[in-house]
């Protein structure tokens, strides 16, 4: 190191002002690149699950041509390509979302890797089991309005075109590099090949209004409760000057009342106990209180084998990270898990569409999907974003992926499919406006940036923002192109 430019920065306050903006620019840069090889982490880790959805769709395309040039039953064929279709999707589901809960949770130490797995893994199937009849329901029979529409071959052959148009939207986004939504794809897929089918009169306008509202509005609202979170913990934990007694105080209490809130929504929602929401809100009380109270003596754990004053966020949050994460994958498997069962359940009973009542075979199997996808492919991106490869610390991950669960559960509730990627995408760019008021609140008297890098970090976001936007407004119609035309191929083959 040059010697006089230490000695000026010692003894010249432009110079050791000079220094901290370098400092503030290089932690930027590394965080820049973060992201950066994060995105590119992600798209290594999930290149299996695209070859493997190349290879799927060249099989049931294979399949349906045998089957119409040997006068096959279709019936038959649309079941096994129905069936190949889903279980890639929930494999796919599965590869893709796993890090978005368990990766922080790993980071921090809470729990080892494959433990890990296991426990989301459980947790989605029971999310899926328990909390996915609503969002199943809507997708097999609320989005087309056509009476009976699902009932027989043509319904069967709706529902199939739909799967089929979904994956090869997502096959052909994931090696474009993409980020796209499952939710939203298979959406647009069931639009549009009931449009093929029956015209434009055979597609429920308010329904798809209401979802696409649904789209919008759950990752600004997870925007918001991140950051709001976000600002509670570090303004009351993360800054107090004792910060061991503060994160006794309020973890506890934090971790009781999102426990609380989640049970409660679940309660409601079950279809066996279809609790009404103030009846409901004794049992989440009982359970969040006795979360509060191992959040605690957890807490209390952590702070005991730490011997510093003050403890880092990491230390003390990891327990509830492991609490954020489980709630995120049951979430995950309520939420998603509509997207494999709702057209498969068409599929293989085609007969009987006015019943209102889903098998619980058919959940658990979207579940059981997802949890394998999670398990089998999942590990190698959960290892690199608990490695290091992301900007998100332990306080904002847990920020993030409890907001995230809250919202996709309670959407899940409501029978609306949205994406959680999409969801803790809006609760990634909620912390980080917070975290930059928080900044400016905290270098206020520092001066602002310099125009160049001001006009940077402005690009980069806008750049992220254009991505996500782009890939929400072209995966309904093209997913819809698509489904429509695989509909009318499989009408003339079969």
């Amino acid at each position: 190191r040059d010697w006089r430019g230490s000695l000026m920065s010692c003894h010249d306050p432009f110079g050791r002002e000079m220094a901290r903006r370098a400092h503030g620019f290089r932690t930027l840069d590394r965080d820049l690149d973060r992201i950066t090889h994060g995105e590119a982490a992600q798209l290594y880790a999930i290149r299996p699950i695209w070859r493997l959805g190349v290879a799927v769709l060249l099989l049931v395309a294979g399949l349906i041509v045998s089957i119409g040039l040997s006068g096959g039953d279709p019936a038959v064929a649309g079941m096994g390509a129905g069936l190949i279709v889903a279980g890639w999707l929930g494999l796919s589901i599965g590869a893709n979302d796993i890090a978005n809960s368990l990766g922080p949770a790993v980071g921090a130490g809470a729990i080892r890797l494959v433990p890990g797995l296991a426990l989301v893994a459980l947790a989605g199937i029971a999310g899926a089991s328990l909390g996915g009849e609503a969002v199943t329901h809507r997708l097999a029979v609320g989005i087309i309005a056509v009476p009976n529409a699902g009932a027989g071959m043509q319904g069967q052959m709706v529902m199939l075109s739909a799967l089929i148009g979904a994956a090869v939207w997502i096959t052909i986004a994931t090696g474009a590099n993409l980020p796209v939504s499952t939710s939203h794809s298979i959406v647009g897929a069931i639009a549009g090949a009931g449009l093929a089918a029956f015209g434009v009169a055979a597609v429920d306008w308010r329904v798809m209004a209401v979802i696409a509202s649904a789209w919008v509005l759950t990752p600004l609202v997870a925007g918001v409760l991140a950051g709001a979170l976000l600002a509670l913990i570090h303004l009351r934990v993360g800054q107090a000057p004792d910060r061991a007694a503060a994160a006794r105080r309020w973890l506890p209490a934090l971790t009781g009342a999102m426990i609380t809130l989640f049970v409660t929504n679940i309660v409601s929602i079950l279809p066996a106990l279809a609790m009404p929401l103030p009846s409901a809100l004794l049992p989440g009380a009982a359970v969040g209180l006795a979360f509060a109270w191992l959040t605690r003596r957890r807490v209390d754990h952590a702070l005991a084998m730490h011997q510093e004053g003050r403890p880092g966020m990491k230390l003390v949050l990891r327990t509830p990270l492991l609490m954020a994460a489980v709630m995120m994958a049951f979430a995950h498997g309520a939420g998603d898990a509509g997207n494999v069962a709702g057209p498969l359940l068409v599929i293989l009973t085609p007969g009987d569409q006015g019943v209102l009542h889903v098998p619980w075979p058919v959940l658990t199997g979207a579940g059981v999907m997802i949890a394998l996808g999670a398990l089998l492919f999942g590990h190698r991106l959960v290892h690199m974003v608990a490695g290091g490869i992301t900007r998100l610390n332990a306080t904002r991950a847990f920020c993030i992926t409890l907001s995230t669960a809250l919202i996709v559960l309670v959407a899940a509730g409501l029978g609306l499919p949205v994406s959680s990627t999409h969801t803790a995408i809006g609760g990634v760019f909620g912390v980080g406006f917070v975290r930059e008021m928080l900044d400016r609140r905290r270098h206020r008297l520092h001066g602002a940036l310099p125009g160049a890098e001001y006009r940077r970090r402005l690009l980069i976001r806008r750049s992220h923002v254009a991505t996500i936007t782009v890939a929400w407004v072209v995966t309904v119609p093209l997913t819809a192109l698509i489904a429509a035309l695989v509909f009318l191929l499989i009408s003339r083959v079969v």
